[in-house]
């Protein structure tokens, strides 16, 4: 199949890029543009490895066809913060021992960077529909929990 020209804006930049029709927007974050932080998982949308943020809203990239990325905002974990200076739910993650392994964390962290960007001030309840579709392995999910409510704090502190 032929290729098609895919146009968005990726961590603030507007990029152009080659894809062929049948590429999911992870492949092509991971393998075209070198953006690895976004972990590839299941496959399935099962484990939220992936999530990125298209438009406001966290995702499954492993289920965007590439194609509908189309003049979308796209955020991944490589443009929310940077050595330098850590996003808020970064920073927290790693001072409360939010952080296991590490294959989790990024799509955990875009989860919660979404429910973030929505209230500074989410419940316990709504913390856990936003990270329910993102499964770690390594830990209980208290650890996370307290994460997110520590980086609303520091968010709500700066506002």
């Amino acid at each position: 199949m032929s290729s098609k020209i895919l146009r968005f804006t990726l961590n603030g930049e507007v990029v152009e890029i080659a894809v062929s029709p049948e590429d999911m927007l992870v492949d092509v974050l991971r393998d075209k543009l070198e953006l690895t932080g976004t972990k590839k998982g299941c496959g399935k949308g099962e484990c939220g490895a992936c999530t990125i943020i298209m438009d406001g809203e966290a995702v499954n990239s492993c289920l965007v066809p590439a194609m509908k990325a189309m003049g979308a905002n796209v955020e991944t974990i490589e443009g929310i913060g940077s050595p330098e200076k850590f996003h808020p739910v970064q920073e927290t993650f790693m001072d409360l021992g939010a952080i296991q392994c590490g294959f989790c964390t990024p799509g955990m962290i875009m989860s919660s960077k979404a429910l973030l960007d929505k209230t500074t001030s989410p419940t316990s309840k709504e913390i856990k529909k936003a990270l329910a579709g993102n499964i770690c392995r390594c830990t209980g999910y208290v650890k996370i929990e307290e994460a997110v409510l520590a980086a609303a704090e520091m968010m709500r502190e700066k506002q």
